[in-house]
């Protein structure tokens, strides 16, 4: 079996009874997405799949606030794979900065390679799956769905963004609606602009209903 062969039969023994929203189902749309933004980029297509097959391997979220977890383990398997040094260090330093964090700080870091794969992550979390997602977190972790009186905070900082607990719909003005302005390569610019109107429609069809309008 290949490097990528390999990897996906770990991540999906990894992810087999993990949220519906960052399962193996959620992997395998940012690994294909990142194959095509790749392709069109001209990156690093090894370090690109291992970067997006392994980014959610032990997402914090799951694990107390933890961000060390995921690149400890993301790392422990390559080391069992054919894998170069400077390949591995790369992937690493992927997984360790994809994450959004919330209010206006966000990791960045100089590689073609982690725009391709963060873009790719951050395109599963708008449009139609986005919103699927968002409510099926929001139901994990049993929030509302809507409250007029609690309104989106824009400037949390990453802990504040950590520990919120509002409302679903208050997500979609936190975070994925901001998701658009914060894509990195022209092919994922132009895949985010028809998501990011699937979302607009969805809030007004959302609040019309919610009011009785319709």
């Amino acid at each position: 079996m290949s490097v990528i062969e390999n990897t996906i039969a770990y991540v999906k023994k990894e992810l087999a009874n993990a949220e519906g929203g960052h399962d193996w189902f959620h992997i395998e749309r940012v690994w294909k997405l990142a194959k095509t933004i790749a392709k069109e980029e001209k990156a690093n297509l090894l370090v690109v799949e291992l970067g997006a097959l392994l980014h959610d391997i032990a997402d914090s979220k799951f694990h107390n606030g933890d961000e060390s977890i995921g690149p400890k383990k993301a790392l422990t398997f390559m080391h069992t794979q054919k894998i170069s040094k400077e390949d591995k260090q790369h992937v690493l330093a992927i997984i360790e900065n994809i994450s959004f964090k919330g209010g206006e700080t966000q990791n960045n870091i100089d590689s073609l390679e982690f725009k391709v794969c963060q873009d790719a992550d951050r395109m599963d979390a708008i449009g139609a799956i986005g919103i699927a997602r968002a409510f099926n977190y929001g139901g994990f972790k049993n929030r509302g769905l809507y409250d007029p009186a609690i309104a989106p905070k824009l400037n949390m900082t990453k802990e504040e963004y950590k520990k919120s607990t509002a409302p679903t719909i208050n997500h979609f003005y936190e975070k994925l609606l901001l998701l658009k302005d914060l894509m990195h390569t022209d092919t994922a610019k132009k895949m985010a602009a028809h998501r990011h109107v699937y979302m607009e429609t969805f809030l007004k069809e959302f609040y019309a209903e919610f009011e009785g309008r319709l």
